[in-house]
């Protein structure tokens, strides 16, 4: 698999930053080479040339449209983090998601 870039999208990108941080030890764990970052909704557009992926924290779930709009020039999935990932900071089930999307 190639280098990939995932991208976590939180409100100021503090909550999500926890979670990336758990996903990219996740990463290292399975030698996969990826790139997590997480970031607020206002730094967004300026990765959509570059991510594989954009996960949104799961209070942005009702904006999901909006998300999918914009990515969807760049072929970028979106997807909305599930509460029970999100929550207990699950970096091994975040990736996974992440690479099953992407793999689609």
């Amino acid at each position: 698999m190639e280098k990939m870039f995932i991208m976590l999208c939180c409100g100021a990108g503090m909550s999500s930053g926890f979670l990336a941080n758990q996903a990219r030890k996740a990463a290292k764990k399975k030698k996969l080479d990826v790139t997590i970052e997480a970031r607020s909704h206002t730094d967004v557009n300026s990765y959509l040339s570059t991510i594989n992926i954009l996960m949104l924290g799961p209070h942005y779930g009702g904006e999901l449209d909006k998300w999918e709009t914009l990515c969807h020039p760049y072929n970028v999935p979106v997807v909305v983090i599930p509460q029970d990932i999100y929550a207990q900071l699950n970096g091994d089930a975040l990736l996974d998601l992440a690479i099953a999307t992407i793999n689609k």
